[in-house]
């Protein structure tokens, strides 16, 4: 290969994937949601913004990435850091609802203003909490949810049913007439 090509195929390279520049400007443009996301993730404050911080230092100093998948891999740093810092674990319930399934969730009808209580999601415990906003939220498949938080496809499942009911309860609903249309979770992961 001559020089010229060499220094060719080394710039088409470089603008197929993301360079720190661009992760420094999805953390700046979407600072607010990325934000948004560690805070329901960590639910605190302080450890919210660590994960934001170590999210930002991973993406620019981390792995390549394809710049199409970028801002995904940003929220996808912030989960795992969030994961480091808050270890959740399966609780070892034995829920009723263990097996249950709810079909409809990821059907796209609802009812007027039916929105999840953003302190309801806070007060879920951290595996529920995780599971429902990687999985919900964030339409994370259950299988890279398992993979994440290091936990069988089954305590994923369980673990979403659990959020799913608490946050029914919460709300005074029934966990069949839980229908989350695409705008309530954009509107949910902007809370």
């Amino acid at each position: 290969m001559t020089k010229r090509a060499n220094v060719r195929f080394r710039q088409d390279e470089a603008n197929v994937y993301a360079s720190r520049e661009d992760f420094h400007t999805i953390f700046n443009e979407d600072l607010k949601e990325l934000y948004q996301l560690s805070f329901l993730l960590a639910r605190d404050p302080a450890k919210a913004e660590r994960c934001l911080v170590v999210g930002l230092e991973d993406c620019v100093r981390g792995n390549r990435v394809f710049r199409e998948w970028a801002r995904s891999w940003a929220k996808r740093a912030i989960v795992q850091n969030a994961i480091r810092e808050l270890k959740p674990r399966p609780s070892q319930s034995n829920s009723l609802l263990s097996g249950a399934i709810f079909p409809d969730i990821d059907k796209l009808s609802s009812r007027s203003g039916r929105h999840f209580d953003v302190d309801a999601m806070l007060r879920l415990a951290d595996f529920d909490r995780f599971v429902f906003i990687m999985s919900t939220l964030e339409n994370y498949s259950e299988h890279d949810c398992a993979l994440l938080l290091g936990c069988s496809v089954r305590d994923i499942r369980e673990g979403r049913t659990r959020a799913l009911k608490e946050l029914a309860d919460s709300r005074h609903m029934e966990p069949s007439d839980i229908n989350l249309s695409c705008r309530e979770k954009s509107e949910m992961s902007i809370l």
